[in-house]
């Protein structure tokens, strides 16, 4: 590493991504800005896609962070979006074709009064414009080149769903959801239970796992990296994906030896998942079990010391 270079940053950027914007281009974007930035070599992963169509929470994990990446893509995420009544589109969005239209266009009561029967464990169909495979082929391709795509049936949860605003011909809804729950699927369905139709006009993500939209940054923001911005302000540390697990505090040895991928006895800890530290620094995700403790996942960060 030369002495011009930064040393390749560790943690997480959590983007305000705007809509056209795809989520693997939004890596390609950080991977430059780093490297225009000054910064060493750095992985770089995003904890769950967002359609070019949505826009918001993009959480993008740098270096030992895009180990948690796969942890963020289970996690529940909180949606903004807006019903336009009246026509369905082949994309159930605004960049499809109208395929079905209704002149039947529901109250913003009679759309609270549906929601419940939308909440709690419900299945649906996801959208054929989706990156589901079907026969070993994404279930898009094979619907744009006109293919009938049968989308089978899936079980989500719906953690909570609620009326945000209405106007003319259309509602805007908040829905907290597990992961595999399609949004623009959830939005047809409820369509048709009022005997209508309808689309997804605005889909923003205002949460991701932990992360909100008050930690997300624009890209105006992040271009400043690439001009030699301290990229310290903007970078939340790689245990913010982690604000659900307890810590366990290691000393000197014990940090040693699970680095070696060594088992640790006699704890007085719960069974759970820990995140082991030593002192500020991450040292391994580690399960605990009767008092022994085992690496999941080990973390390669220099010591805060040093």
């Amino acid at each position: 590493m030369t002495e011009r270079t930064k040393p390749a940053p560790h943690g997480w950027l959590v983007l305000d991504k705007p809509r056209g914007l795809g989520s693997t281009q939004a890596v390609g974007m950080v991977k430059r800005v780093l490297r225009q930035g000054g910064h060493a070599k750095t992985k770089v992963g995003h904890g769950g896609t967002l359609d070019p169509l949505a826009e918001g929470v993009l959480p993008i994990a740098l270096g030992e962070a895009t180990k948690l990446a796969g942890r963020m893509l289970d996690a529940s995420k909180i949606y903004d979006f807006t019903i336009r009544f009246g026509e369905q589109t082949d994309t159930l969005d605004t960049e499809g074709e109208v395929v079905e239209r209704s002149e039947v266009i529901p109250s913003a009561a009679e759309v609270s009064a549906i929601l419940p029967r939308f909440t709690g464990p419900i299945e649906q169909a996801p959208p054929a414009y989706s990156a589901i495979k079907v026969d070993g082929k994404r279930a898009y391709d094979l619907a744009r080149a006109g293919e009938q795509v049968e989308m089978k049936l899936r079980g989500v949860t719906i953690h909570a769903l609620d009326l945000a605003g209405a106007g003319e011909g259309e509602v805007t809804l908040r829905a907290h959801v597990s992961k595999g729950t399609y949004i623009r699927s959830l939005a047809r369905d409820i369509a048709q239970a009022l005997g209508s139709c309808g689309h997804v006009t605005y889909l923003r993500r205002v949460k991701a796992g932990p992360f909100l939209e008050e930690q997300a940054i624009s890209l105006d923001k992040l271009e400043e990296i690439a001009k030699g911005a301290p990229l310290e302000h903007l970078l939340l540390p790689l245990e913010a994906g982690l604000d659900d697990i307890p810590a366990l505090s290691l000393d000197p040895d014990s940090a040693q030896a699970v680095r070696q991928g060594r088992v640790l006895s006699e704890l007085p800890h719960t069974d759970g998942l820990y995140l082991a530290k030593l002192e500020d620094t991450p040292v391994a995700l580690m399960e605990l079990t009767g008092g022994s403790a085992k690496v999941v996942r080990g973390f390669n960060l220099p010591d805060v010391a040093e």
